[in-house]
């Protein structure tokens, strides 16, 4: 049994304009001690899908349809019982995700106090161990957020999210406000962290190189959907899905030639009220076919793409 097992996750927004499907049937598992990119243009559903998982969506965003079990357990409908002590999230802007009212800390002792049944004293040496294991000094725990450089208030967060020991880590685009070099130790500080404590992992990403460096698996979404998912090296070096091939052909690398443009896929996400009928990459589509416009491909072969199929 995986440790978190999502299945036909589907999620809406009430509106004036009708009922938006923000998610659409998305279905993936997650091992322990694996880490699972999800990738997509921005409006795909990444971030959607953490939410969700977290119970962390806006009213009037709900769950109306299918199911999310971690270490086969019920999520939905129960997620201020899972939150924090069974996932964990590491946000996008360290800045933000921190009270700048609060000591680190105080934020740290107050989060593993929620979690544990420790007294002050206990809490404060969990708390100073928790900075050790990130890289930051135990004795800066009196510090404020507005005293760390943007890579230390990451680290912090990611020392937070870590602190009630969950099951599942959701990082969300948690490197983008940072330069490339402290984007780079945040990244290796979580894989080892991670695989030391065999904690799930869904690494929320745009950035087709952090997938490359951190991830054991991917999953591309696109329209609320998840349209392929397979093994790293399979998604970057042998996409199926023409929306996949598209992102690694538009992705720069060192090797590229650096007197002609970088591949574009025309055209532009769908709005949530006018998702095309059939699959919803058929207007950008270059290989799209009459069935592509009508029939919505179903996951076979960790791919949904009626190309494939025409191939098999």
């Amino acid at each position: 049994m995986s440790a978190l097992e999502v299945r036909d996750l589907t999620v809406e927004f009430p509106t004036r304009r009708g009922v938006l499907r923000a998610l659409d049937g998305v279905s993936f598992d997650v091992e322990q001690g694996e880490i699972l990119g999800l990738v997509g243009e921005s409006g795909a559903g990444k971030s959607m899908t953490g939410a969700a998982l977290m119970g962390l969506l806006e009213p009037p965003g709900r769950i109306v349809g299918g199911s999310i079990h971690l270490h086969g357990e019920s999520v939905v409908g129960r997620a201020q019982e899972f939150r924090g002590r069974h996932f964990g999230m590491v946000f996008q802007d360290p800045l933000t995700s921190l009270n700048p009212l609060k000591t680190i800390g105080a934020q740290l002792i107050e989060t593993i106090q929620w979690h544990f049944n420790l007294g002050a004293q206990q809490a404060e040496l969990r708390a100073r161990n928790a900075l050790a294991e990130v890289g930051l000094d135990p004795d800066r725990l009196n510090a404020y957020p507005h005293e760390f450089s943007g890579g230390m208030r990451q680290r912090v967060v990611v020392a937070l999210a870590l602190s009630a020991e969950p099951a599942v880590l959701i990082a969300d685009e948690p490197t983008t406000a940072l330069d490339v070099s402290i984007q780079a130790q945040i990244l290796d500080l979580l894989k080892a962290l991670c695989r030391e404590r065999n904690t799930a992992v869904i690494l929320i990403t745009h950035d087709m190189g952090v997938v490359a460096q951190t991830t054991d698996r991917v999953g591309v979404m696109y329209a609320g959907r998840l349209i392929e998912i397979g093994q790293t090296d399979q998604i970057i070096n042998r996409p199926a899905h023409p929306y996949t091939q598209g992102l690694m052909a538009s992705t720069p690398t060192l090797a590229g030639d650096v007197s002609t443009d970088l591949y574009q896929i025309a055209g532009s996400m769908p709005r949530l009220d006018a998702i095309p009928a059939g699959c919803a990459f058929n207007p950008r589509c270059t290989h799209v076919m009459p069935k592509c416009r009508s029939e919505r491909p179903p996951m076979t072969g960790g791919r949904a793409c009626w190309l494939e199929a025409t191939h098999d």
